[in-house]
């Protein structure tokens, strides 16, 4: 059974220019762990061919034939570093130990990929721009291999295929992360029928990140694990909600294209991106934390957009002062084995998640300041002070959809 989403953006594919090529960053053979969540990380070096600027102008995954239920979603990372600088060709795990720390350069988003995901196509005025004499002509490919039965037969060569064009176009286009962190600081009790959890892109860091003429939003993936059924950004200027910028009421982790949106979407400095992500957890027995694991939790929406700007990440999660407050609440209101000396995830299992307490919880999410990673593709905050912000208020939301069909009776 195939999922498909038909109300979407059906205007045909822009054609590739003449002189396109493409170019495969791909993970060579690798003997997949028995852990059930593999993050993979692979550093590779781009031809010589782009020692001069082009534009990516489509992208697609290339599973190897068998292991499409092994790979969950993928990510091409550019290695942000001076043009003359090597970088480790490492191949390992992406949190292990021996990696070398020169390539945690690698952190701006080129492509992104997720299991259902169908080719990328750039609109005919933008292109993702890579290389050129200041571009370092490394890559860092990203997996993450999805095993829960822990086999340890796994060999996998899979990767990404860049179509790739000498001929440049308008706008120079990017990636910006939009959701939450990756964290155990947002968590999802058990039992739950509905449960939302909520990131911000709040006004200040837009108003940093963002220039005067604004950016143009062309492309929507939104992204969570096992639990997630439903994703949507609201767009928010002075207060007053604007149209929202994507939205899937029957999400399913096993189907995440990327979608061109239907109108494209300006954003302007000092605008907020929120987006919420509701989960289902009445088959789990234990709390979900925020985390890499296909276990844990995430909700993100990665937005493709021209022209591009430094920021690269817009997230939020919950502040560290909130979150240790509320952890102290249970224990001296509530009787809960919590304690300022576990760690976070400790507190959270350490909680008997009757009703209340999950309604508590999900009210304080909603309440409470937050902390932002307002992220420079560097990986560097932008100056400012991000711990214990407020979260964007919808002074004016939009009306509720008018109803198509009638409500009268019919014999």
């Amino acid at each position: 059974m195939q999922r498909a989403q038909l109300l979407k953006n059906v205007n045909p594919s822009v054609p590739k220019p003449p002189g396109t090529w493409s170019h495969d960053v791909m993970a060579e053979s690798v003997k997949v762990p028995s852990d059930d969540t593999t993050y993979w990380c692979h550093v590779h070096r781009l031809p010589e061919q782009l020692r001069t600027k082009h534009h990516v102008v489509q992208f697609e995954a290339v599973v190897q034939e068998g292991n499409e239920a092994l790979v969950h979603h993928m990510e091409v990372f550019h290695c942000v570093a001076p043009p003359d600088q090597n970088i480790p060709e490492y191949k390992g795990p992406c949190f292990a130990p021996q990696r070398p720390e020169t390539t945690q350069v690698c952190k701006r988003v080129l492509a992104a990929w997720a299991m259902g995901a169908p080719p990328f196509v750039y609109p005919e005025e933008a292109g993702l721009p890579i290389g050129g004499p200041d571009f370092n002509s490394y890559v860092m490919l990203e997996i993450h291999y999805n095993n829960p039965e822990k086999r340890s037969d796994w060999v996998d060569s899979t990767g990404v295929r860049l179509y790739i064009s000498p001929t440049l176009r308008k706008y120079d286009g990017g990636v910006i992360e939009l959701g939450l962190e990756y964290t155990d600081k947002m968590a999802i009790p058990p039992h739950q029928p509905q449960f939302t959890l909520t990131g911000y892109c709040i006004s200040e860091c837009t108003a940093v990140g963002i220039p005067p003429e604004g950016i143009v939003i062309f492309g929507s993936q939104l992204h969570t694990h096992l639990t997630g059924i439903r994703v949507f950004t609201r767009h928010i200027r002075d207060g007053r909600e604007l149209p929202e910028l994507n939205r899937d009421n029957h999400y399913s982790t096993h189907f995440q294209e990327i979608r061109l949106l239907k109108r494209e979407v300006r954003v302007l400095p000092g605008d907020a991106l929120i987006t919420t992500c509701w989960y289902q957890t009445t088959e789990r027995t234990n709390i979900t934390m925020g985390g890499y694991a296909i276990s844990d939790e995430m909700c993100v929406n990665y937005v493709h957009y021209y022209p591009k700007v430094d920021l690269e990440v817009c997230k939020s999660s919950i502040s560290n002062n909130a979150l240790d407050t509320y952890f102290r609440f249970l224990r001296e209101w509530e009787d809960q084995q919590t304690s300022s000396s576990q760690g976070i995830s400790s507190n959270y299992q350490a909680v008997d998640w009757t009703p209340m307490r999950s309604q508590m919880l999900e009210q304080m999410y909603q309440q409470f300041p937050i902390s932002m990673q307002c992220n420079q593709s560097s990986g560097e905050r932008f100056p400012g002070y991000w711990e214990d912000m407020i979260s964007s208020h919808v002074l004016f939301p939009l009306p509720p959809q008018a109803r198509e069909c009638s409500t009268e009776e019919t014999v």
